[in-house]
């Protein structure tokens, strides 16, 4: 899962299961994580099967984590021999053991997307598949077709005849590409996808056009309409302070940086990021560790809550809390502060990083007098949202 959980990745297994749920055309598999499991999945499988390594990175066929495996027990030792390997830093937990597909004819790609920029969803589409679709983008632009999809409109068949069509592929596999689009899409619609991508959509012996493998990221955002997915979640890899944040009910993203980050609001997280990474540039390249967003409610418990995750954050050294008092007003929040940080002494747990405090907005002159009379040794208030963000990467820095 990617950090910040503004979106899930799925190995290639969840995506194969999720293109069959919705009628794309694949070949069938089993997940397994022991090398003996992969004798019986073969003996299911006719055979003779594909052992692929299971890794949300590219390039495993050149690192050797995907072989052909010509019976049962040769199944069994190759899945040892990519069980536990690294690729590209990533260690194989689990293997898929594949159908073997009839020979393979022609290799194409075809994909939809987020266009973010553009503020559309894209189809692509191209004859060069079963290749990194970015080196075929920069050698062969004209091979990679990039048409926009209206979300209101999406792809019907004539819209799918068109990605077609740009894309240039043979006549005799034209309709039944054309049909896949249609049915990729109802998938990426239907699922919150923000990618769904299938390299090689390959053209076999007898004909068929058959999805060979998937890559596919969900909208996490989209969770509260997609329950199921919490069950296609990666746990052993998400980070253990963003778990404990989910389980708290907290808006938090880990960074790889030094000053822990709490505000009120995305968007004045979002600054606050920005400024405290400006000011970091005059201390020796601090960066912020994190987003916490604790929105307008700001209770001490919630703030409590905050404090602990960031404070657990081994990489952290200094805490910048900025507040904007609105619904939610500053005194409130100052009180949140000084009750959170007793809370965690309470519990036993040793508040020992400084706290640089800025509170701005309503009632903000009050939420300082509290945390003046509060006069707790780590807690430094500081009036504007540079000056303090300079001092949480000061101290940090040291």
């Amino acid at each position: 899962m990617e950090k910040g959980r503004t979106r899930v990745d799925l190995f290639e297994y969840q995506a194969r299961d999720l293109f069959a749920k919705h009628g794309v055309p694949v070949l069938a598999g089993e997940v397994i994580d022991t090398p003996e499991g992969a004798r019986e999945a073969t003996e299911r499988l006719g055979g003779r099967s594909v052992v692929k390594a299971q890794v949300k990175v590219g390039g495993r066929g050149k690192a050797g984590g995907v072989k052909l495996a010509s019976d049962p027990a040769d199944a069994v030792e190759k899945a040892g021999q990519i069980l536990g390997m690294d690729i590209k830093g990533h260690t194989v937990h689990k293997v898929m053991i594949a159908e073997t597909a009839p020979e393979i004819a022609e290799e194409y790609y075809v994909s939809y997307l987020l266009d973010r920029t553009n503020r559309t969803f894209l189809a692509m589409a191209s004859v060069a598949g079963g290749m990194d679709i970015e080196e075929v983008a920069a050698t062969t632009p004209e091979k990679l077709a990039k048409v926009p999809v209206d979300a209101n409109e999406g792809v019907t068949i004539e819209k799918a005849r068109e990605i077609v069509a740009q894309a240039k592929f043979p006549a005799e596999v034209a309709e039944q590409v054309a049909e896949i689009l249609v049915t990729l899409w109802k998938t990426f619609v239907a699922e919150d996808a923000l990618l769904v991508e299938v390299n090689p959509l390959a053209k076999v012996a007898d004909g068929r056009v058959i999805a060979l493998d998937g890559k596919v990221s969900l909208d996490a955002n989209a969770e509260f309409r997609q329950p199921e997915h919490e069950a296609l979640e990666d746990k052993a890899a998400a980070d253990p302070l963003e778990a404990a944040a989910k389980a708290k009910g907290l808006n938090y993203v880990k960074l790889d940086g030094q000053v822990g980050i709490i505000g009120n609001g995305a968007g004045l997280v979002m600054s606050t990021l920005d400024v405290v990474a400006y000011a970091g540039e005059n201390h020796g390249g601090v960066k912020p560790a994190n987003f916490l967003d604790i929105g307008g409610g700001a209770s001490a418990e919630v703030m409590a809550n905050g404090l602990e995750i960031i404070l657990g954050d081994p990489d952290v050294k200094s805490v910048f809390v900025n507040v904007f008092g609105g619904i939610t007003a500053c005194d409130a929040v100052a009180n949140g502060i000084v009750q959170a940080l007793q809370l965690l002494e309470a519990k036993g747990e040793k508040v020992e990083k400084p706290l640089v405090v800025r509170l701005d907005g309503n009632n903000a002159e009050l939420g300082r007098k509290i945390l003046n009379d509060a006069d707790h040794p780590l807690v430094q208030q500081v009036d504007t949202m540079d000056g303090a963000a300079e001092r949480a990467a000061e101290l940090a820095a040291k």
